[in-house]
């Protein structure tokens, strides 16, 4: 047996709970987490007819973040989890990715989505509010009778044996499953514990976020798409959310400071002041957006392990990415619906989650590497800026998206 705590005053509760679950049958499996990854994860196990309960540390649910772009590689697993039609009406259906010069607004490219992807991919290419997503996660656990959740459950010990696991709370609480699935994002408490005390690395670069009203906007910012402005060492990229009713706007800036909060608030001067020149619509708009919450990007090696008897990492907290190709969300969501057929598939806990590891780390360190040499691509300057921009002119739509077939054609049936 192993018992392991995050506050080395706390009491045994997780060994006198895995005590308990030693004489009774398997228990559900707990999911640390009750963000995307975790509320997927337990629709994910439901429909395969097993019973998990999340534990979520924040007393509530808030309503934070900003937009979330979801492709056809996600939109497909929301289909399957039996949310997305709750989500349908709060999305945007963007129907291409425009790219423009950030300096002077000139169109490089007009890249094919909508019907486009949708028919190349079997599934849409989804734009939304992160909160709609998760707020059609939650509602469809609630109605999930395989599915508990409690609220204000900070893990502070872990105990575990070959065929239970079992986390216990400060105040007392105790849990006990058959295999825990932590899904507490990139500062994860239990990966440090268990896995890997290393922190993520500051990457010198920070992100601002804000929502504004359509209506308040020029018609140039009413059109059914994603559009992303390039600069030397910063980038913009906005579209519709909530339905087409309000613009996602996210800023991404070189930046000396580093810090955990990804809700930082921060003055649209400090924005202004931070971007390089730039062309006058995404002046107008910067200065329209109100409420700006910065956050400082982060890296993390995807580990060699992210499994230990029956526990096991998902999501940001196993392997998170930076924001370069939209795929922090959608990775959380590919795999719950990996780590469930796992579980599915066999009765040795450990063995399932050893082979969810393997059919996730390589696809884990491409997309790693991937949104890294896209960030590098869109922060290019110089003959090296002008390269890029010649091949966005020339080279047709269809082709330049065809190389991320092996990322949006992502399936596991």
């Amino acid at each position: 047996m192993t018992v392991l705590q995050l506050n080395p005053q706390a009491n045994e509760n997780a060994e006198a709970a895995l005590a308990r679950a030693r004489l009774g049958p398997p228990g559900p499996v707990l999911v640390a987490g009750g963000g995307i990854g975790g509320l997927a994860t337990a629709l994910a196990l439901a429909r395969y007819g097993i019973a998990s309960h999340v534990l979520e540390r924040r007393p509530a649910f808030h309503e934070d973040g900003a937009g979330i772009q979801i492709g056809p590689n996600g939109t497909r697993i929301l289909r399957r989890l039996g949310v997305a039609d709750t989500l349908r009406p709060h999305v945007g259906v963007p129907e291409a990715l425009r790219v423009r010069d950030g300096r002077t607004g000139a169109e490089l490219a007009r890249l094919p989505l909508g019907r486009w992807i949708a028919m190349r991919h079997g599934a849409p290419y989804w734009v939304a509010h992160r909160k709609d997503l998760h707020s059609a996660l939650l509602q469809t656990a609630r109605a999930e009778p395989l599915i508990a959740l409690s609220m204000g459950f900070d893990a502070s010990e872990v105990a575990s044996d070959a065929g239970h696991v079992a986390v216990a709370a400060e105040n007392g609480q105790a849990w006990s499953g058959k295999a825990l699935i932590a899904a507490d994002g990139i500062w994860s408490p239990l990966r440090q514990l268990l896995f890997d005390a290393a922190a993520p690395k500051f990457c010198g670069k920070s992100a601002a976020r804000s929502v504004v009203p359509v209506d308040e906007l020029p018609e140039d910012f009413h059109r059914p798409e994603t559009t992303i402005w390039l600069f030397k060492n910063a980038h913009v990229v906005h579209y519709p959310v909530s339905g087409g009713e309000e613009l996602a706007v996210v800023v991404v800036l070189d930046d000396r400071h580093d810090s955990g909060d990804w809700s930082a608030p921060v003055p649209t001067s400090w924005v202004q002041q931070k971007m390089p020149e730039c062309a006058e619509p995404l002046q107008a708009l910067i200065l329209q957006a109100r409420g700006w919450k910065q956050w400082a990007l982060h890296t993390l090696p995807v580990p060699r392990h992210w499994t230990r008897g029956p526990i096991a990492l998902l999501g940001d907290a196993a392997h998170p990415v930076l924001p370069f190709l939209a795929q922090g969300g959608v990775m959380a969501l590919e795999d719950a619906m990996v780590v469930a057929d796992a579980l599915h598939r066999s009765t040795d806990v450990t063995a399932a989650l050893k082979w969810y590891q393997r059919q996730r780390r390589p696809r884990a360190i491409r997309v790693a590497r991937a949104s890294r040499r896209n960030g590098s691509i869109y922060h290019l300057s110089g003959p090296q800026a002008l390269a890029r921009n010649l091949v966005l002119r020339k080279v047709p739509p269809q082709r330049l998206m065809a190389r991320y077939d092996w990322l949006y054609g992502w399936r596991h049936d």
